[in-house]
């Protein structure tokens, strides 16, 4: 006798999508959106800025062709070369002071101790809270004083010291092992000695991080520049640029923001090349 196994159908399991998933889709759609308006929100303007450079109207109206003619009449109008030199002689040499006196003062602060260093320090922190309108005057009656009045000097030196960098500075030394300073005072090396043999090269990433925002702020610079120099042969790329303008604001709009795409080019290359430093510089002095 024979039996017959009943038919067995197959049907496919119909399992839902897992609720985690559907949110997971949603939060990383959400997170592109809001990159996506912060990206156009950040270089739409740039990309305005450089579309308007090559595309200046013509003088009698008319459809605006694409071409170099607003870089060459920003060339024409102004020594672009001499005001390029003045902002590298000017930019270079504060990020170069800056390094070395973050360097020195954050050292002192981290790894020496002496009386009121607490105190003193903390003097030093109150000061990035003080606007730069508040000692331009003083600063200003200083420099006036010492005869360096419009002259590149005038913008160099008082901005030598730096509250932040020494801060950074600071925090990037104590992360470093102590045991490198007492194996270097076993050894006989002076306190000098050991900062320029032993910490200076551990170092380094921080204070490339503390040259990278020097280049990057006083390349930008307007303000103090605008104060402390007159003559033209002393101007900086920001003081130039806005002689572009012309009289009462006359001047053309492509040849003023050609002059602008000009003084873009140095700075971000600057930050292209040492980006990855900033990023290692800025977390390097978080962990102990």
């Amino acid at each position: 006798m024979t039996t017959t196994a009943p038919a067995v159908t197959s049907r496919r399991a119909e399992t839902p999508e897992p609720v985690h998933r559907r949110h997971f889709a949603v939060g990383t759609a959400g997170r592109v959106l809001v990159l996506a308006i912060a990206t156009f929100l950040t270089l739409g303007p740039v990309i305005w800025t450089f579309w308007t450079s090559v595309t200046p109207e013509p003088p009698g109206g008319g459809e605006a062709e694409v071409g170099l003619g607003a870089y060459r009449d920003a060339f024409d109008r102004v020594d672009m070369l001499l005001l390029f030199w003045n902002t590298i002689l000017v930019t270079g040499l504060v990020a170069a002071g800056q390094m070395f006196t973050a360097a020195l003062a954050g050292y002192v602060f981290a790894r020496v101790e002496f009386r009121g260093k607490n105190l003193l320090f903390g003097v030093v922190l109150a000061t990035m809270m003080v606007p730069m309108q508040v000692t331009i005057v003083p600063v200003f009656m200083i420099i006036r004083g010492m005869g360096l009045s419009d002259t590149l000097l005038a913008l160099i030196l008082p901005a030598l010291p730096t509250a932040f960098g020494t801060f950074l500075m600071r925090q990037y030394f104590m992360s470093l092992p102590p045991e490198l300073a007492e194996a270097a005072e076993i050894d006989g090396a002076s306190p000098f000695r050991t900062f320029f043999s032993v910490y200076a090269p551990l170092a380094l990433p921080g204070l490339a991080i503390v040259g990278i925002l020097a280049f990057n702020y006083h390349w930008n610079e307007f303000f103090r520049p605008l104060i402390l120099t007159i003559s033209e042969e002393n101007f900086t790329l920001p003081l130039g640029l806005v002689s572009l303008q012309g009289n009462l604001g006359t001047g053309s709009v492509a040849t003023v923001l050609a002059g602008v795409v000009l003084s873009m080019i140095p700075a971000l290359v600057v930050f292209i090349v040492g980006q990855r430093t900033l990023r290692e510089g800025l977390t390097a002095g978080t962990n102990k």
